[in-house]
Formats: C-alpha cells, sequence, structure tokens
C-alpha cells in the first residue's frame, strides 16, 4: 500500500486562546514569546525537536501544527499512521513570570489530542500544574489516531491556557512574602482610615517585599490604595509610609500637567532608603465602579502620575484589571482595580485623562463682504488632551454667536473647520473662534449708500448714529465721520454758466423788442 495511503494527514492546528491575569513578575524570557495575563504567562516553542512541532504566527499567537503546513516540518513530512498512538514531550513552554504562585492548565474540548506534563494529562483543573515565580512547564502532546482513516482531519480546535493564583496554604512558603521565618518578617501599622505605616526586615538580596494597604482611603471609600509590591530591593530592612488624600497635601502642589488631567485623589509615599535600592514600585488600588459611573469616568481614562524632584507631574500610566483577575483573586466586582508601576517614589496623583481643545489657527477668507452675503472663517483645532474628545466651537462676531462646528479628535490630533455666517447689516464686527481672534470683518459701506452719515461707525443691530457724526461720552459731537461735507450756499460752476446764458437770452429779447416797428 503506497505510504500515501498508509498516513493519517493530522492537520493540527490549534491557536492558545483565552488566559487569566495574575500579578506582575520580573522574569526574562529569552526570545519571542505569546505572552498572555498582562505578561504574567509566556508560551513558546520548546528547545529540542519537538519543539518544531509550535511556530509563532504573524500575530505572535503560539501555533501547535502537525500537518504538512508547518513551515518546520517540511515536505517531506508524512503525518501520523492512522489506527496508531503517538506522542511528543516537550512541545512548548509555559513559563509563569509574575511574583506569586500558580496553577496553570489547558482546557481543549478535542478528544483525539491530549495535553500533557511530564508524560501526565494537563487538560482541566484538576490535572493543573502549580509553578512557583519564574518557574516554566514543558508541555507534550498525546495523539489518538485509532479508528481514522488516512485523508481525516483531526481537529481545528482552539485551546485555552489557564490559570489562578495559588492559595497560600496550598504551595511551600515563599521567602519574598514570608512574614515569619525564612522570608521578610513585615509589620503594617494603620493610624487612620488614611495612612499606612510599613515596616519589612530580614530581606534577602533582590526580594520583592509586599505591604498590603487594605482598602486605605485615597478619597474616601471612593478610591482606596490596595497594596504596595516593591521589586528588587537591596536593603535588609526598610520602612515606607503611606498618605492618602481627595485634595493636594499641605506641603504639597496640585496636578498641574500639560494635558490637563482632572485629579481625583492623591498618594503621598516617604521611606527611609535609597530609591537606587529598590528596582520599582507597583501601585495597586482601586475604586467604587459606581462612583465612576456617576462622575462618567472611563476606566480605560484612570492614570497616574508622579511628582518628580523638580515639581513637574510624569504620567506613569495604570492598568486595568479584567474580569478574570477580579474573580481569581476574590477581588470586589462592585469596585474597577489598577495597577500602576513606577521607578521612583513621593506624591502620586490618581487622575482621569481628558479632552483638551485648542484653536492654534484662524483665517478669516475675505475681509470685506457685501450685506446679505457670507463670511467664512477657518480654525485650526486641536486636542492637546490625554483622551480622545467632541467639541463644538463657536464662530462669533462682537460676542455674538454666528456659526458652530463640532469636531471628534483623539489625543494630539488636529483638524480644521470652516465656520460661516451670514450678515445682512452694514459695519464692521470683531470675530473669533472659541475665544480666539479671527480678525476683523468690513459688511458694505458703514456710511451709507446716500451719502448720510446715518450708519456710520455704527455695527449691524446697534440703530443709527447721529447727522453730525457719532457723539463722545460727554455728548460733543467728534465731528464728522463720512466723506467730504459740502459748504451751504455755495454755487458751482454749472448753476453760474445757467445764470449767465439767461441773461444773455433776456437782454437779446431787448434789443429785438426795440428793433420792431411801432404801430
Amino acid at each position: 500500500m503506497p505510504t500515501a495511503r498508509r498516513t493519517l494527514i493530522f492537520a493540527l492546528l490549534l491557536v492558545a486562546a483565552g488566559s487569566l491575569i495574575f500579578t506582575t513578575g520580573a522574569a526574562v524570557v529569552d526570545g519571542p514569546a505569546d505572552t498572555f495575563a498582562d505578561d504574567d504567562l509566556a508560551v513558546q516553542p520548546a528547545d529540542g525537536p519537538n519543539g518544531n512541532y509550535a511556530y509563532l504566527n504573524d500575530d505572535d499567537e503560539i501555533v501547535v501544527d502537525i500537518s504538512a503546513s508547518n513551515p518546520n516540518l517540511g515536505p517531506d513530512f508524512e503525518g501520523v499512521n492512522p489506527d496508531a498512538l503517538a506522542a511528543a514531550d516537550g512541545v512548548f513552554e509555559i513559563t509563569y513570570t509574575a511574583d506569586e504562585y500558580a496553577r496553570v492548565w489547558i482546557d481543549h474540548p478535542g478528544e483525539n489530542v491530549t495535553f500533557t506534563a511530564d508524560g501526565k494529562s494537563f487538560e482541566g483543573r484538576d490535572n493543573n500544574v502549580t509553578l512557583a515565580p519564574n518557574e516554566s512547564v514543558a508541555v507534550g502532546l498525546s495523539l489518538d489516531a485509532r479508528g481514522e482513516v488516512a485523508g481525516t482531519q483531526l481537529g481545528a480546535d482552539e485551546f485555552s491556557i489557564r490559570g489562578e493564583v495559588a492559595e497560600p496554604e496550598s504551595v511551600p512558603s515563599s521567602s519574598d512574602f514570608s512574614t515569619g521565618d525564612g522570608g521578610p518578617t513585615i509589620t503594617v501599622t494603620s493610624p487612620s482610615d488614611d495612612r499606612r505605616e510599613f515596616v519589612a526586615s530580614d530581606i534577602d538580596h533582590d526580594d520583592t517585599v509586599r505591604f498590603e494597604a487594605d482598602g486605605m482611603h485615597l478619597d474616601g471609600e471612593n478610591v482606596t490604595l490596595d497594596r504596595l509590591d516593591l521589586a528588587g530591593v537591596r536593603n535588609e530592612h526598610i520602612e515606607v509610609n503611606a498618605a492618602g488624600s481627595p485634595e493636594p497635601f499641605a506641603n504639597g502642589s496640585a496636578l498641574d500637567a500639560p494635558t490637563t488631567p482632572r485629579p481625583i485623589a492623591y498618594l503621598g509615599v516617604e521611606h527611609d532608603f535609597d530609591p537606587d535600592e529598590v528596582d520599582a514600585m507597583t501601585i495597586r488600588f482601586s475604586a467604587s465602579r459606581e462612583t465612576l459611573d456617576d462622575a462618567g469616568i472611563d476606566p480605560k481614562n484612570v492614570t497616574l502620575y508622579r511628582q518628580t524632584d523638580a515639581g513637574n507631574w510624569a504620567e506613569k500610566g495604570a492598568s486595568v484589571a479584567d474580569e478574570d483577575v477580579v474573580r481569581i483573586r476574590g477581588l470586589s466586582e462592585d469596585r474597577v482595580h489598577f495597577r500602576a508601576t513606577t521607578d521612583g517614589f513621593s506624591t502620586f496623583a490618581v487622575a482621569e485623562r481628558v479632552p483638551r481643545f485648542d484653536v492654534t489657527e484662524t483665517a478669516l477668507d475675505t475681509p470685506a463682504i457685501e450685506p446679505g452675503e457670507e463670511a467664512t472663517v477657518r480654525a485650526t483645532v486641536e486636542n492637546g488632551g490625554g483622551a480622545a474628545g467632541e467639541r463644538t466651537v463657536t464662530l462669533t462676531a462682537d460676542g455674538d454667536p454666528v456659526a458652530n462646528e463640532t469636531v471628534s479628535l483623539a489625543p494630539n490630533e488636529t483638524a480644521t473647520v470652516a465656520l460661516s455666517g451670514v450678515f445682512e447689516t452694514a459695519g464692521e464686527y470683531d470675530l473669533a473662534v472659541a475665544g480666539t481672534d479671527a480678525g476683523t470683518l468690513l459688511v458694505g459701506d458703514p456710511a451709507g449708500d446716500d451719502g448720510s452719515a446715518d450708519n456710520a461707525g455704527t455695527r449691524a443691530g446697534t440703530g443709527s448714529g447721529t447727522d453730525e457724526g457719532a457723539q463722545t461720552g460727554d455728548g460733543a459731537a467728534e465731528g464728522p465721520v463720512g466723506g467730504p461735507t459740502e459748504e451751504p450756499g455755495a454755487i458751482d460752476l454749472v448753476e453760474l454758466g445757467g445764470l449767465l446764458a439767461f441773461v444773455v437770452l433776456v437782454v437779446a429779447g431787448i434789443a429785438l423788442v426795440r428793433r420792431m416797428p411801432r404801430s
């Protein structure tokens, strides 16, 4: 029987989908990896020949492919014989990079493929493997081709890498987080709802120290500090004092940044160590979901700022924990949970990114029009804030609205809008867009078409002027405002010529009368 008739086309194409969130770690994973759960899980093809069955696709997703379509296997790969059992150890590795123990397993609905670890099923929570920080598990495959015939494609099911933070009593004590013998000794004192005093001693070099703040108030219970994690501590003893406030601290300044964020609460952190002796600090805080909803705050726009030694405010950013981490860690679903990492220690501000619209340029298409015509101003609008938004900009004439345009912009985006209005009354108008000067518009002849000064110096809709000119505040005339005036009683040359012609005619008539014969 030809090989092609004997060989099962085992088209196993499985792409990892779904993941759970743990805590931030400091493990280094060499080379490209498919990362899940805020990078707490990293998946890579394993070293060795069986690692060729796995690769990262163009989207950096881990793919397990035992078919001719696998670019690592080549055209001579014949697949798996039908009616056979096969196994491959060490196809890919899962590395847990966070700072807590975790249970990890795979969910996969297929019947012909079983994921294994150390030769045993790795599928389902009951078959989980517990990983310590920075620990990996090699995942293999068990293939069952019994009952299949040549040409059959087995599965195209996705698999999910799942996990949960291990309960403390279910794993060995970790020296990084112990509160007794064998690790740091941690003491937490709560002088008030909005203050915590943390002390850690017996710290091993480069340990991570965790301080539980237990909902310390930043803005009452609306916003709270939940935990501080200090990574890479190189002091045997450290002390940290934290304080919260809805307003700037008495010895500090209010949040002030170019993107004009809206401050929500403040956190002050004092410490007794050199900042260079700690690699980083992770701040975990949460906010009442109801409070955010009532204030119209999108959790994605919540961020954290740090005040530098120079007094400036630098954005550190904040990430939102998704539903998985809330469920796994048993956190309150009535709150939104955030995490931010910083390498500096000082005063922090929890803030909301907001849009900030500015008119940066204006241009008037034409400075003069006739009454009843339309004038157009073009304005460049920029969103210099930290969040996308929508704003209506208004064209005004002498402070009165003329036209409106609504513009939607992403952060740092600009757009040019045209605002047009019809001006019925002659006059001069001072134009502005959102308060930014846009020049002066001249409509018609302010002096009027009949040569009178009735409209001189007036604007549309403001009434008429006087015959003699505009009056000053004390009633004295400032003089004519329009063009040249005529001197009363003067006779021009045309009128003089007519008079002379009339006199000539009269004289000629008298002469003719004298020459007529008398009867």
